[in-house]
C-alpha cells in the first residue's frame, strides 16, 4: 500500500512539473503570440496582457522545474493550483461570455484550436494531479 501511494506522488509531481516546464518554455519561445491569445481572453488592460505574457512562462517554468526536481514542492503546488484556479476562472468567463477562442496554453498563436471547454476540463485534470501532489508531501513529511 505504502509503494502504491509513493509511485502515484512522484509519477503525479513528475507529471505536472513536466507539463509546466513544457508550457513555460513553449510560451516564453513566443512573447508576442502568447501576449495575443492573453489578450483574446479580454479581461485584462492592453499593457497587462504583454507584462502577463512576459512573466507567466518564466513561474511556469521556475514552478515546474521545482516539482521535477522534488525541491520546494508545497510552495511549487499552492503555486501551481494558485494560477491554474486563475486559469479556470479565465476559462469560464470565456465560456459564459460566449468568446470561441483557442486557451493559447501550449501552442499560444500555433496550429490547431483547443476550445475553451477541453481547456478547462483539463485544468480540472491538472487540478486533481496538484491535489494528489499536495496530499502525497504530507505524508512524506517533506
Amino acid at each position: 500500500m505504502k509503494n502504491w501511494r509513493t509511485i502515484l506522488y512522484h509519477g503525479s509531481r513528475l507529471v505536472l512539473g513536466a507539463l509546466f516546464c513544457y508550457a513555460g518554455v513553449v510560451k516564453a519561445l513566443d512573447v508576442v503570440a502568447f501576449a495575443g491569445s492573453v489578450a483574446n481572453y479580454q479581461l485584462l488592460p492592453y499593457q497587462l496582457n504583454f507584462l502577463v505574457a512576459a512573466l507567466l512562462p518564466y513561474v511556469e517554468l521556475a514552478a515546474g522545474l521545482l516539482l521535477l526536481l522534488g525541491r520546494q514542492v508545497r510552495p511549487a503546488v499552492v503555486l501551481i493550483a494558485g494560477m491554474n484556479g486563475v486559469f479556470i476562472v479565465a476559462l469560464l468567463s470565456v465560456i459564459l461570455r460566449g468568446l470561441d477562442i483557442d486557451c493559447g496554453c501550449f501552442r499560444p498563436g500555433g496550429e490547431g484550436h483547443t476550445s475553451a471547454q477541453m481547456a478547462l476540463l483539463r485544468d480540472v485534470g491538472i487540478m486533481l494531479l496538484a491535489l494528489v501532489t499536495w496530499l502525497g508531501v504530507g505524508r512524506r513529511n517533506d
